[in-house]
């Protein structure tokens, strides 16, 4: 779409997540094709160019990484203004590419952050920049009376059941992290005594809200943190050499050197088993030392494994919803005490900070 703003023709292109049908069940997206798409990318960028477009932008959903290298390939776009990664960056990456260059950045997420970014353009076309993130403070700034309205009543008619306190917490409870968050652990501690597992895995998912010390767990904080369209929990038994497997799988897709082969989201939370990882090296050899109760994880003996979120039809309905596995958790249990983080040991990673 092209609109004009203050007396300037700008261009505004969007991309969906490039990866839907991979990280998420594609039998819920039928008949729905995604990809990065250079070429047609750089066809839609020079459209809008030989429509008069002075500026253009494109509203990204590919995440960081990838923005960064598309930014490389693709030569018209001004800005990349990109989400999925959730990063939060205060000065924009100035990326060159054979036509000029390209700013890209991200806003964060959950509304924790404005991104403003001005753009001046001369000649029919921009000579510079000024961006910033703005901080949201929500308490500061008055509602919008009809959003609040429709908010309300939109939310009447389960307000009571969302509103239920189910436990409290003594210690902070968050999401994000390269291999974990104490709300991923408290998942994954639930999967594993409800369930009777082993071991449990946990999508490494980047979105919920966090909650404080001394606060009540609501019934709406614990779907904020799991209410997804296919949330089954699943009860397999699987092969060490299998759980190995799927672990180089998802670390290959964080850690693997070229962005385009990494798609979104954090390193799979693993609850029960310790294990050495190594993300600087190759696919395969990237996990290692894998242990349950201090004995190494034998190749060809079964373990109980729980998990949710599959993204295979078949596993539709193979158990019970997460929340309710959660939910059960957490009415034995009341009061949360801090949970212990089960994260790997991380091996060639010293004065990288962004990786451990």
């Amino acid at each position: 779409v092209i609109k004009e703003m203050n007396g300037v023709a700008v261009a505004i292109i969007g991309q969906a997540f490039p990866y839907t049908p991979i990280a998420n069940p594609a039998w819920l997206t039928p008949n729905w094709t995604f990809g990065i798409r250079e070429s047609e990318m750089q066809e839609t960028v020079n459209e809008a160019r030989a429509k008069g477009a002075q500026a253009l932008v494109l509203l990204s959903h590919n995440g960081m990484d990838v923005d960064l290298k598309m930014a490389s390939r693709i030569t018209g776009i001004d800005a990349i203004l990109g989400g999925h990664t959730h990063d939060g960056v205060p000065v924009p990456v100035i990326v060159k590419n054979p036509g000029g260059q390209t700013i890209v950045t991200n806003a964060g997420s959950n509304g924790k952050f404005l991104g403003v970014l001005d753009l001046d353009v001369k000649d029919k076309k921009v000579v510079g920049f000024k961006y910033r993130l703005l901080p949201v403070f929500s308490r500061l700034l008055p509602a919008d009376p009809a959003m609040s309205a429709l908010i309300a009543r939109s939310r009447a008619p389960y307000e009571a059941k969302l509103s239920e306190k189910l436990a409290v917490t003594e210690s902070t409870l968050y999401r994000r992290g390269n291999f974990n968050g104490s709300f991923d652990q408290l998942i994954l501690d639930a999967m594993m005594e409800v369930r009777d597992a082993e071991i449990a895995f946990s999508p490494g998912f980047r979105w919920g809200t966090s909650l404080l010390p001394g606060q009540a767990i609501t019934r709406e904080h614990l779907m904020d943190q799991t209410a997804i369209t296919y949330p089954w929990t699943t009860l397999t038994t699987l092969r060490g050499d299998m759980i190995k497997t799927i672990l180089e799988d998802v670390g290959d897709n964080l850690f693997n050197p070229d962005p385009y082969y990494q798609q979104g989201g954090d390193m799979v939370r693993v609850g029960g088993m310790s294990y050495r990882c190594e993300p600087g090296a190759k696919m395969g050899e990237r996990i290692q030392d894998m242990r349950l109760n201090g004995k190494p994880v034998e190749a060809g003996k079964n373990y109980k494994v729980a998990g949710w979120a599959p993204v295979q039809e078949a596993s539709k309905n193979a158990g019970p919803p997460v929340w309710e596995v959660v939910e059960t958790y957490l009415a034995a249990h009341k009061v949360l005490t801090t949970p212990r983080l089960n994260v790997p040991e991380l091996i060639g990673t010293a004065g990288n900070p962004g990786v451990a």
